[in-house]
């Protein structure tokens, strides 16, 4: 509905003298009434977006519906609104609601807006609107930008300008942190929280993430973050590059130091334990080189690395064998291996003829020879040759007589 010129200050001024007659009496008679027809929410918003307020009657006997707001000046009366503030608007009204709309909320819209039900006794219900604000994008902080393992560094996180104020949890890679958090409330009525963490670290943090994760009812997902360069001292391994199996007189001797640190070593240096090294040893940067080895040059050789954290080393125990050694060995290594071959192969034999013996006895039957054929039912050894030979009885068959 449109209303311009003297109708706009018609309805302005009926609308006042209708709540002046309310305040009037409702500042008499206003009570909480169990069981009232009157409705409505708390509503919280996120600055700069929508709020949006309903007011709901249950059972309307054409009773007028309107919201005022904190300062309880009339928002809306019925579907007109005397606010000369265009953020309201109407969403719905009807004879049992009045739904207004709040676009563009900021810090200053907050506060207790009123429902009024003009009833016998009149009714009134509350809707406290909460403006939340998030924080900005927080800032990490290091005490150091590089620390050496085992000792401890301290990361300091401000979250600034939320309402509420934010909490702030700590994660180093899958570990949680405890942090020492406060919170300061600023002159309009925003906060600044900061929270700090101290712990101590190990070379294996080196590159490990940081984070510090903002917890706000109006935002989600902000974190900051920050990666650990942490130094640490070397750590040494010595690789026996010849020969593979034993060092036997007359062998050369080759020794690899592998080194790594952070920074990487600067200096590497070869030594023998309580003795010196050979004189005729080549060591290359980090390679150790001994030829013609013999029994003199026994005892423990060692790689010493060392970084501006600190050093760390790896020792290699020599030991000269004869010429010869580990020849027979591999010999008699040679003669068990064939042995055993030998001992598998004749139990697979014997296996194999214990299985032909059972098979053969199972199945043994009863033979005769050619002879034999007939002879059960013969009277005379004559009688079952002559039946082995044709099957027939044959004392009835014609015999001829030589004389």
């Amino acid at each position: 509905m449109a209303i311009t010129g003297s109708g706009s200050l018609a309805v302005s001024l009926f609308v006042f003298v209708i709540s002046a007659a309310f305040l009037l009496k409702g500042a008499a008679e206003t009570v909480t009434v169990d069981g009232q027809n009157l409705a409505t929410d708390n509503v919280s918003v996120i600055e700069g977006e929508t709020a949006t307020i309903s007011c709901r009657v249950k059972d309307n006997d054409d009773s007028v519906i309107q919201l005022l707001n904190p300062s309880r000046q009339t928002i809306y009366f019925k579907d007109v609104r005397p606010l000369k503030d265009s953020r309201f608007q109407l969403v719905n009204f009807s004879d049992n609601e009045l739904r207004v709309s709040l676009s563009n909320v900021s810090l200053s819209d907050e506060g207790r807006y009123v429902c009024q039900l003009y009833t016998d006794p009149p009714q009134e219900a509350y809707a406290d609107i909460t403006v939340l604000v998030p924080p900005g994008s927080p800032i990490i902080e290091s005490r150091e930008d590089v620390v050496s393992e085992g000792n401890e560094t301290e990361l300091t996180c401000t979250a600034m300008g939320s309402k509420p104020a934010a909490a702030i949890r700590w994660m180093k890679g899958e570990e949680e942190l405890t942090g020492e958090t406060t919170a300061e409330e600023t002159y309009d009525r925003m906060f600044t929280v900061t929270s700090r963490v101290t712990f101590s670290v190990t070379k294996e943090d080196d590159g490990v993430p940081v984070d510090c994760i903002i917890d706000h009812p109006a935002v989600k997902d902000l974190l900051a973050q920050r990666h650990l360069e942490v130094l640490y001292k070397p750590e040494v391994k010595i690789v026996v590059t010849y020969p593979e199996g034993l060092t036997r007189e007359g062998d050369s001797l080759d020794l690899t130091c592998i080194a790594e640190g952070k920074p990487h070593p600067h200096q590497i240096n070869w030594l023998r334990v309580d003795e010196d090294v050979p004189s005729h040893a080549v060591v290359t940067g980090s390679d150790l080189y001994i030829e013609n080895l013999n029994k003199s040059y026994n005892g423990t050789y060692r790689c010493v690395a060392s970084n501006a954290v600190g050093e760390a080393f790896d020792d290699y125990i020599l030991y000269v064998y004869d010429s010869r050694a580990g020849e027979g060995a591999q010999q008699k290594i040679d003669h068990a291996v064939i042995g055993g071959v030998v001992a598998v192969v004749m139990f697979a034999i014997l296996c194999a003829l214990i299985v032909l013996g059972r098979y053969f006895a199972r199945h043994k039957g009863t033979y005769f020879t050619h002879e034999a054929k007939g002879a059960d039912d013969a009277a005379d050894a004559d009688t079952a040759i002559i039946n082995a030979e044709g099957g027939h009885n044959n004392t009835d068959e014609k015999k001829e007589y030589y004389i």
